[in-house]
């Protein structure tokens, strides 16, 4: 069993990464709560699979447990689903003794951990993380939130969870485009952080990586365990773990929630800036055909048919705009970045659709 500890004084939590977790979840969450009731978030997809195996868990360590099951996807992150989960967890009686657990992937923990931070002004809660990229990102953090019809993560809230739990043998039944789409995420941590992730990418394929899975999740919560502790509320560092992102929530909007996975979008986020900012000299030259061979190593897209002209209009909404200016991510060189402000003037220079040339 790996242990990572996230320090934020009062907040502080642990991560536990550990094969067969999930059949031990109840213990791990009895130590943390007295509460009587856990009510677990989770969606269509999960609860057939895992739901009744973690409901036993929770039972047999002394929990009464009430299931809400959303229907699966980017589609359902909104505030009609938000609402139904508040009725919900009024009807299973929680209260702000009990406990609230999401289990599932990013868009049950980002949905579920609002509804936590916000039913009766907060209820505690677990990230019980089944996807890639909630096991090497969105778990961890606080960061919890909605889409609204402007833009993605528009509505939110940071909400530190008790613990999180991660179980890599759930990583077994994810469906293959999922797994690419997670790979995004990891992808994205060896180019802002540690080239050592990246150059060990680049040796893997999605057959071989499986062998590696420990290591690479890891790898990735360390490091934005790291990157939390300097910077809680996404004022400064904390911004580096959004390379990509600017362009990839656009891309998400643009072509409507599910066309494009969210690692899907930030693969072509990514390769796209850097493209862009390699041609202005601010990045290694090189950089960018590295960063393109790795996604097609992994069948991750790394071009969009939009144009800059389509683009822009998402990227206005984007949460790193700061008055006239918006902060990009752009890589320095791969495992090396920084923050470079721009005015919105100027995006156009840095934002563009097409290929990477």
């Amino acid at each position: 069993m790996k242990q990572i500890h996230v320090e934020l004084g009062n907040d502080s939590y642990e991560i536990y990464i550990e094969n067969g977790l999930l059949d031990r979840a109840g213990n791990y969450i009895r130590s943390l709560t007295k509460a009587e009731t856990v009510a677990i978030i989770t969606d269509s997809t999960l609860e057939p699979l895992y739901g009744k195996r973690l409901e036993r868990s929770l039972q047999q360590a002394g929990f009464r447990t009430g299931c809400i099951v959303i229907p699966a996807g980017e589609a359902y992150k909104n505030a009609n689903q938000l609402l139904d989960i508040y009725q919900k967890l009024s009807d299973l009686g929680i209260t702000r003794s009990d406990m609230i657990i999401t289990f599932g992937g990013g868009v049950v923990g980002d949905l579920g951990g609002f509804a936590a931070a916000t039913f009766l002004r907060g209820v505690p809660f677990v990230q019980i993380a089944t996807s890639i990229i909630a096991q090497v990102d969105s778990s961890v953090g606080g960061k919890v939130a909605i889409d609204l019809p402007s833009g993605k993560n528009q509505a939110g809230a940071f909400y530190q969870p008790k613990a999180v739990l991660i179980d890599p043998d759930l990583l077994q039944t994810l469906p293959e485009r999922f797994v690419r789409d997670g790979l995004g995420e990891v992808i994205k941590y060896g180019c802002i952080r540690d080239a050592g992730l990246f150059s060990l990418m680049e040796t893997l394929d999605e057959h071989s990586i499986t062998s590696h899975w420990d290591e690479i999740i890891e790898t990735c919560c360390r490091i934005k365990a790291d990157v939390v502790e300097h910077d809680v509320y996404d004022m400064g560092e904390r911004m580096i773990l959004n390379f990509g992102h600017t362009i990839g929530h656009a891309i998400e909007r643009l072509y409507g929630f599910g066309h494009y996975t969210h690692g899907e979008g930030v693969a072509i986020g990514m390769a796209l800036l850097t493209a862009r900012t390699e041609a202005l000299g601010l990045t290694e030259a090189g950089t960018a055909r590295r960063l393109v061979d790795i996604l097609k190593r992994y069948h991750l897209p790394y071009t969009v048919d939009a144009s800059a002209d389509d683009l822009l209009p998402y990227i206005g909404h984007d949460k790193k705009k700061r008055g006239s200016h918006m902060t990009l991510i752009i890589l320095n060189r791969i495992g090396s970045c920084r923050l470079l402000p721009v005015e919105l003037a100027d995006l156009s220079t840095y934002i563009t659709g097409g290929t990477p040339s």
